[in-house]
């Protein structure tokens, strides 16, 4: 019988649906693009327009052809960096706390507040 892997425990991410990200290793390296979707047990993102995979398609009724479709498969998060649009440059971040005492993410090249 062959056991299947417990999921990993859940890692807190440096990076949220929505932001802008640029790939920093890998066939992708350079590439600017928005996450679509985190997946904090795997430590994984999916971002737009990066690691695109293509899968072939049966046909599910009878007449119906076949098709290629494409879609962006999940990258390691440790491959990506928060990504500056103003400055366009790619960045770390750290946490900060606002004057009215919420805590923020901020590049550190740059000083820009994230949200």
């Amino acid at each position: 019988m062959t056991k299947t892997k417990p999921a990993p425990h859940r890692v807190k991410m440096h990076v949220k649906k929505g932001d802008t990200i640029q790939v920093i290793s890998g066939k992708d390296k350079g590439k600017v693009g928005e996450v679509l979707r985190t997946i904090p047990s795997h430590s994984q993102v999916v971002v737009k327009g990066v690691n695109i995979r293509t899968k072939h398609v049966k046909p599910r009724q009878e007449g119906e052809s076949g098709q290629i479709s494409s879609y962006e498969a999940p990258i390691h998060s440790s491959k990506v960096m928060l990504y500056s649009t103003k400055e366009k440059i790619a960045s770390r971040i750290c946490y900060t706390v606002t004057d009215d005492g919420r805590k923020v993410r901020m590049l550190k090249k740059t000083g820009e507040i994230i949200d």
